[in-house]
């Protein structure tokens, strides 16, 4: 369950105020764009219960993302596509206000407040639509159908550990990043997902966190 407020007892009073204040605003600022977009999506019936969904569960996960943008994943939004970085699969696609707002956050030039604000639009230029997609910066995946974002992320699990016994070293890890993956209960419901993580169990890919 997530908490109002991120546990404390590792930070310093300053980084305590700037974290809680990322959280307001992270929550804040889903709150407002869910308001703003007030028309229906495939799977609800009307727009209160897409609010009730789709926004309380982002700003459900805002303690997550700051623990992995700000504390744990490795990436650049100044060189997003550097080889080396970690990969975030958000396999829960139609929670997608989650990813945009944090790459908002982390400086991804590409995701602007005006583009925040085309979310779910039906404007030609928006590169925020209802589920994430793989064209735009800081996005490692298109996902949609449930489940699928969890086999993608097995399937980068695997191919970056066969390259890190191709380029490694002893001393010079050249590939040694992290495949982190978001999933949704609906998502382990999912055959696809299921037989990814059988997959990944019988392969032991330990470079992956679901």
């Amino acid at each position: 369950m997530a908490s109002n407020e991120i546990n404390h007892f590792q930070l310093e009073e300053s980084e305590k105020k700037q974290v809680n204040l990322v959280l307001r605003t992270f929550r804040c600022l889903i709150a407002d764009l869910c308001e703003q977009f007030n028309r229906g999506h495939p799977g609800y019936a009307v727009s209160s219960i897409l609010h009730a969904n789709l926004g309380s569960s982002a700003m459900g996960m805002a303690a997550i993302g700051v623990a992995l943008w700000k504390y744990t994943m490795r990436y650049s939004h100044s060189n997003p596509n550097y080889f080396n970085r970690d990969r975030f699969v958000l396999s829960n696609g139609h929670r997608c206000l989650f990813q945009y707002t944090f790459l908002h956050l982390t400086g991804y030039s590409t995701i602007t407040m005006d583009q925040l604000k085309s979310y779910h639009s039906g404007h030609t230029d928006s590169i925020c639509p209802g589920h994430p997609e793989i064209e735009h910066d800081g996005i490692e995946v298109t996902t949609g159908p449930l489940g699928q974002g969890v086999a993608n992320a097995v399937g980068f699990a695997m191919a970056l550990k066969h390259l890190g016994t191709i380029y490694n070293r002893p001393g010079f890890p050249v590939v040694n990043n992290m495949t982190w993956c978001m999933i949704g209960d609906a998502c382990l419901q999912e055959g696809v997902a299921m037989e990814a993580i059988q997959l990944a169990g019988c392969n032991k890919r330990e470079r992956r966190r679901l």
